[in-house]
C-alpha cells in the first residue's frame, strides 16, 4: 500500500530551467551536492547520492512534468518502487 503526499516548492528559476537540470548529470550533480547521472529519455536510468538512489524515467513533458521511479540500495526486492510526480509550472500558475 503506497503513501500520497504532495510538497511545493518554489525555485527562482522557470520551469525550462529547472527541466534541463533535474534530467543533465552535471546539473543534477550540483544541485543535489553529489554525484549524479541522469537520462532525457523516457525508459533511461538515472543515479543519484553516488548511487544510493536509482531509477528509470517513466514519463517526461519537456518544462512540465518529470515522473520517475525510484529505488535506494536499502530496497530489497519485494519493496516497491517510489514514484514521485515533479509537476513544473510557472509561479502563480497553478489551480485556484
Amino acid at each position: 500500500m503506497g503513501v500520497e503526499f504532495e510538497i511545493l516548492k518554489v525555485f527562482s528559476a522557470s520551469p525550462q530551467a529547472v527541466y534541463h537540470t533535474w534530467l543533465d548529470s552535471e546539473g543534477h550533480a550540483a544541485m543535489i551536492g553529489s554525484s549524479a547521472s541522469a537520462s532525457r529519455v523516457v525508459g533511461g536510468e538515472f543515479m543519484a547520492h553516488d548511487g544510493y538512489n536509482t531509477g528509470t524515467n517513466l514519463e517526461l513533458m519537456p518544462a512540465k512534468l518529470i515522473r520517475q521511479a525510484w529505488r535506494t540500495q536499502e530496497c530489497d526486492g519485494s519493496d516497491q518502487d517510489t514514484e514521485p510526480e515533479i509537476a513544473l509550472e510557472p509561479e502563480g500558475a497553478g489551480p485556484g
